[in-house]
C-alpha cells in the first residue's frame, strides 16, 4: 500500500526531498506491521504501535511518522480500500521532562557561536582558511541562509549596487555526488525572499568573482559555467559535505568544545539580530522562517542574557553611589557603636 500512495504522491507533485523523507519516517511503520493487511491495522493497534515508537524516538520524529502514515491511510479511504482512517484522533505521546532535561534546558546555547566565539571562528577563516572558506562562513553567518540556500546561490541573484540576495531556489544532493545535484525551490512560501546584506560581504563576493573569473579563464575547456557562486574547480556546485568538512577543519584551529553544524550559522545569525534589538517578525521574514520553535528558545536564551548584562550594567553604573552608601552605613554603624 505504501509503494501505491508514494506513486500518488509523486503524480501531486511533491518534491524529491519531501518524498525522501517520507519514505524514511514510514520505515517504522513498514517494519512494525510486515505484511499486515491494511484493512487489519485498527485504531488500537496503530496507538499502541505509535507508543511502542515514542519510547525511542523524539516527539519530532514521532510526529513525522504519523503525519506520513496518516498520509497512507488517507489515500486508502479514498481509493475506498478502508471505511475508517485509524490514524484519527490518536493522541502523541508526550514526553514527560525529567530532572535532567530541565538542567539541560540552557543546551540551546551549544546550537549557536556567541559574538565572541564566531568572532574567533572568523578569524580562524581568514588566516586559516581554504580558498573560499571566509566568504562562505561569513555569508553564512551574516545572512542566515540554509547551506542548500547558499550552495543554490548564482551571481545573478546579488545586487551589488543595492547590496542585496535573492533566494529563489535550494540545492538538494542526499549522496553528496557533485554531478548529481537538483535545484528545487526553497522549503516554503516565506522562504523565497530579497534580503540586504552587509558591505563586508559585498566584498568579500567581489574579490571572490574577480577569482572565480580567472579561474574560468585558466580551465576554460573543462569548467561548466552555470552561474554558481560556490563552484568546485569545474564549475559544479560545491557539496554539502564538502563544506562540512572545512567548517569542522577551522573548528579545532579555535577553542571551541561545542558540537556545530553547518546549520548552527543561521542560528547564529538569529542570535546576532536578537542581540541587536530586531524584532521577531522581523527576523522570520528574514529567515524565510518555519523552525520557529529553535528562534524561541534563542529568544529566550538571548533575553536572559540581555537581561543579566541589563543588571550588570546597572551595578557598574551605580558603583560610585554604592560605594558610597556603603561607607556611610559602615561610619554611622562606627558611630552608633561609640
Amino acid at each position: 500500500m505504501c509503494d501505491d500512495w508514494e506513486k500518488h504522491y509523486i503524480s501531486q507533485g511533491a518534491k524529491e526531498s519531501s518524498l525522501r523523507a517520507r519514505k524514511i519516517a514510514l520505515k517504522h511503520i513498514r517494519n512494525e506491521f510486515g505484511e499486515v493487511p491494511i484493512q487489519r491495522i485498527n485504531k488500537k493497534t496503530y496507538q499502541d504501535t505509535i507508543d511502542k515508537l515514542a519510547k525511542n524516538l523524539s516527539e519530532n520524529y514521532i510526529s513525522s511518522i504519523h503525519t506520513s502514515a496518516n498520509m497512507v491511510f488517507q489515500y486508502a479511504k479514498e481509493i475506498k480500500l478502508i471505511k475508517d482512517v485509524p490514524t484519527q484522533d490518536i493522541k502523541l505521546p508526550k514526553k514527560k521532562k525529567t530532572v535532567s532535561d530541565l538542567e539541560k534546558g540552557d543546551a540551546i546555547q551549544d546550537k549557536f557561536l556567541e559574538k565572541e566565539e564566531l568572532e574567533e571562528f572568523l578569524t580562524a577563516a581568514k588566516h586559516e582558511g581554504l580558498e573560499g572558506d571566509l566568504l562562505t562562513f561569513t555569508l553564512l553567518a551574516y545572512t542566515g541562509l540554509r547551506i542548500g540556500e547558499m550552495i543554490a546561490l548564482k551571481w545573478s541573484d546579488i545586487d551589488f549596487d543595492n547590496h542585496t540576495l535573492r533566494i529563489i531556489r535550494t540545492y538538494y544532493n542526499p549522496n553528496n555526488n557533485k554531478l548529481k545535484y537538483q535545484l528545487l525551490t526553497p522549503k516554503t512560501e516565506g522562504s523565497i525572499r530579497t534580503i540586504s546584506i552587509d558591505s563586508i560581504v559585498i566584498d568579500l563576493l567581489r574579490e571572490h568573482k574577480l577569482k572565480q573569473d580567472k579561474l574560468k579563464r585558466d580551465n576554460a575547456p573543462f569548467y561548466h559555467d552555470y552561474g554558481f557562486i560556490f563552484t568546485t574547480n569545474e564549475g559544479y556546485p560545491k557539496t554539502i559535505k564538502h563544506i562540512s568538512i572545512r567548517m569542522q577543519r577551522l573548528l579545532k584551529k579555535t577553542s571551541n568544545k561545542k558540537h556545530l553544524t553547518l546549520h548552527s550559522f543561521r542560528h547564529t545569525h538569529t542570535s546576532l539580530l536578537i542581540e541587536a534589538n530586531v524584532h521577531i517578525k522581523e527576523i522570520q521574514e528574514r529567515l524565510g522562517h518555519s523552525d520557529i520553535q529553535t528562534t524561541m528558545d534563542i529568544y529566550a536564551h538571548m533575553t536572559r542574557n540581555i537581561k543579566k548584562e541589563a543588571s550588570n550594567k546597572f551595578s557598574n553604573l551605580m558603583e560610585n553611589l554604592s560605594n558610597q552608601i556603603a561607607s556611610k552605613h559602615e561610619q554611622k554603624h562606627e558611630h552608633g557603636q561609640h
